[in-house]
């Protein structure tokens, strides 16, 4: 199983995540059922009623020069910070700038600049305000940031689309390669929002789990007794090229991206809605070339709302079947928002590559609704030919991924 003349192929993988501060880690303790969920140390969250989030096992101050960290903002930092693994594990393409593009999905950019300033200005007045506010706020930050890291001339843009975006992102590079425009793009996702407001409106969205006195168990995709996801940090991209670009330099790949779906429900800002996200997951088998029954794994979106859970379940069934082993890794790493999904991607194409699945945590019983092959306990270990991830975010936006190995 392969791609065509008009796919794409993955060179590259960089990330930095509450289970590690790269890939390597990252994926071995997926692998393992690690838990990345913790306390929140901060004083602000002592009677706060959410007091978990899964933070970064790495910060990205201790990677970053001083002085460059200084002037990004956190959401920025691990971008950069996943941009330059991504970009030295592609092997550093020797491509013309003019033909290397960036898109960087996130759901809220440089939140922790905006509020945190805005905070400044109430104290102290405008005078104290950062000259480096808008920059290191702007959504767009993390793509710019990346795209004069790299020199990349063929764009830099930013999805925004909820939990949505970083697959998004990945989807949009693909057209950028299949449409001509660039031959390499380095796509993906990056979020860092954990903040008092942040949580406080999950909280009373009651959309966020409160078992703070258990964070390793507060994440409980498809469990019957899930009470909401656990927000979380980080940033993950891939190298994405063009089939002949990578074969001209004989380049290393882990995977093909073979298709994508996107699509909008045009019904509830945040209730889900099947038909939509069995459209998407249709579009990208059919993306693809894929029949159904040739998807051995579904990496699901999953975020542990007792609702949400629920409704992908019956669209997997729908759309794909019952017979592809299912995993929900947002058991382990909480949810990244806008970088979910270019994580989920990441584990997919190494779960193509490897053969390898990582376990839910958490699953004490499997809601009877759910109905799928969710892996639980130890990894599953056997081939991965094709694969789909899913995310779906607030406002309806709905992005499936296929992902195929190489022959």
């Amino acid at each position: 199983m392969g791609i065509g003349t008009t796919g794409a192929v993955v060179t590259g993988l960089g990330a930095t995540t509450p289970l590690g501060g790269d890939v390597a880690s990252t994926w071995a303790a997926l692998v393992a059922g690690e838990n990345g969920i913790s306390p929140i140390e901060q004083d602000w969250a002592v009677d706060f009623p959410v007091r978990i989030a899964a933070q970064l096992r790495v910060e990205p101050t201790e990677v970053l020069d001083r002085v460059q960290a200084r002037r990004l903002d956190r959401c920025e930092q691990i971008a950069l910070v996943a941009a330059r693994e991504a970009w030295a594990d592609a092997g550093s393409p020797d491509v013309d700038p003019e033909r290397l593009a960036v898109v960087v999905g996130t759901g809220t950019g440089g939140a922790l600049t905006m509020l945190g300033q805005h905070d400044i200005l109430n104290a102290s007045g405008s005078r104290r305000v950062s000259p480096l506010t808008i920059p290191k706020q702007m959504a767009n930050g993390p793509a710019a940031w990346v795209s004069i890291e790299l020199g990349a001339r063929a764009g830099a843009h930013t999805p925004v689309s909820a939990c949505a975006s970083g697959a998004e992102a990945i989807a949009l590079g693909l057209d950028l390669i299949r449409l001509g425009r660039a031959d390499v793009v380095v796509a993906g996702g990056a979020e860092a929002c954990i903040h008092p407001l942040t949580l406080a409106g999950f909280a009373q969205a009651r959309a966020h789990s409160t078992r703070n006195d258990e964070p390793e168990r507060a994440s409980r995709p498809f469990d019957s007794g899930r009470d909401g996801f656990v927000i979380g940090e980080g940033a993950a991209l891939l190298v994405l090229e063009s089939a002949e670009f990578a074969a001209a330099r004989s380049a290393r790949i882990h995977a093909a991206l073979a298709g994508t779906g996107v699509s909008s429900d045009a019904h509830h800002i945040t209730a889900g809605s099947p038909e939509g996200q069995m459209r998407a997951m249709r579009m990208a088998l059919s993306s693809a070339g894929l029949a159904p029954e040739q998807v051995a794994h579904v990496h699901a979106h999953a975020t542990s709302t007792p609702v949400g859970d629920a409704i992908e379940a019956r669209s997997i069934t729908e759309a794909i079947g019952v017979h592809p082993s299912v995993t929900a890794t947002k058991s382990m790493t909480g949810h990244l928002f806008g970088a979910a999904g270019a994580l989920g991607a990441l584990s997919t194409v190494l779960s193509v590559r490897d053969g390898v699945v990582p376990p839910t945590r958490n699953i004490d019983e499997l809601d009877p609704e759910i109905g799928l092959d969710v892996v639980t306990g130890a990894p599953r270990r056997g081939p991965v030919n094709a694969a789909v991830t899913n995310s779906f975010g607030f406002g309806g936006h709905n992005v499936s991924l296929a992902f195929t190995s190489m022959p």
